[in-house]
């Protein structure tokens, strides 16, 4: 047996100290989840155009989606420094 073709303790081919069924394994399974994520983007996007197929406006929608993604505190703060800002620029 060559260095470069055995067999590992688990029985899957190994090339050049690889185990390739183990690889290919990966692999396949990031590219399932790969085109999982594209199909949910393209949900995701027909909501959005769904929300300003009905008046919404999206990019107040994402605005709102990021900050409910945020620890209240750190939302908190934001906000205090962006009235900070606007006072300070005069709006």
């Amino acid at each position: 047996m060559s260095a470069d073709n055995f067999e590992t303790d688990e029985g899957s081919a190994a090339v050049g100290g690889i185990a390739a069924d183990r690889l290919r394994s990966i692999i396949e399974r990031i590219e399932r989840l790969e085109e999982e994520r594209k199909a949910l983007a393209g949900d995701i996007k027909d909501i959005y155009t769904e929300a300003k197929s009905a008046g919404f406006d999206t990019k107040v929608i994402r605005q709102i989606i990021r900050l409910r993604k945020q620890e209240p505190a750190e939302v908190e703060e934001q906000e205090t420094l962006l009235d900070i800002y606007r006072r300070a620029l005069g709006m």
